[in-house]
């Protein structure tokens, strides 16, 4: 497997930032927030109880999909357990900041080719050391041109140029503390 990890600029605008922000502000008022169903059921009910922030589902789908349980850290490197994606794309880390998700940065990023991949390293290189219990989001994006480049690059209000990957109405992505 050739995985490639790439970090971007701290100062660009993120990817899905109304999606990001429903999802990972929603995390910092659940008493389980550190907890991927914690997270991710505090999710669902802070996009619905607004209606000036879009709905959205985080999670696995059918052929993209990120095992969370058993993440392991050394030092600013994490260590996902294993990563199906149905096209080429990235695995990516968002941070969080004062309890609420930067969807404006991405703190690191690991390219993988299409297909299913074990213990995949993803190093967040734009952020403090991560301290345990430190939040991000790890989800994934496709290689939209195919060049193996991230391109963090907003084409619209919401969108970079690698979108994050979406199946059925589902964002494919979870919230995660650091271990």
């Amino acid at each position: 497997m050739t995985n490639r990890n790439v970090a971007g600029p701290g100062y660009r605008r993120g990817i899905a930032v109304a999606a990001a922000t429903a999802l990972l502000a929603a995390c910092a008022g659940s008493p389980n927030a550190g907890t991927t169903a914690g997270a991710s059921e505090a999710a669902t009910a802070a996009a619905s109880a607004t209606t000036e922030t879009p709905r959205v589902q985080t999670g696995n789908g059918i052929n993209n999909r990120i095992e969370t349980d058993g993440i392991r850290r050394d030092g600013r490197t994490f260590v996902v357990p294993e990563v199906q994606i149905e096209n080429n794309g990235w695995l990516v880390l968002h941070p969080f900041r004062d309890g609420r998700p930067v969807g404006e940065i991405y703190a690191g990023a690991t390219y993988l080719p299409r297909g299913t991949h074990q213990n995949v390293a993803v190093t967040a290189q734009t952020v403090p050391m991560p301290e345990a219990g430190t939040m991000f989001i790890v989800m994934l994006h496709s290689d939209v041109n195919n060049d193996e480049m991230f391109d963090f690059v907003f084409v619209d209000e919401v969108n970079v140029a690698d979108k994050a990957v979406f199946e059925g109405g589902k964002m494919i992505g979870h919230p995660i503390a650091a271990p």
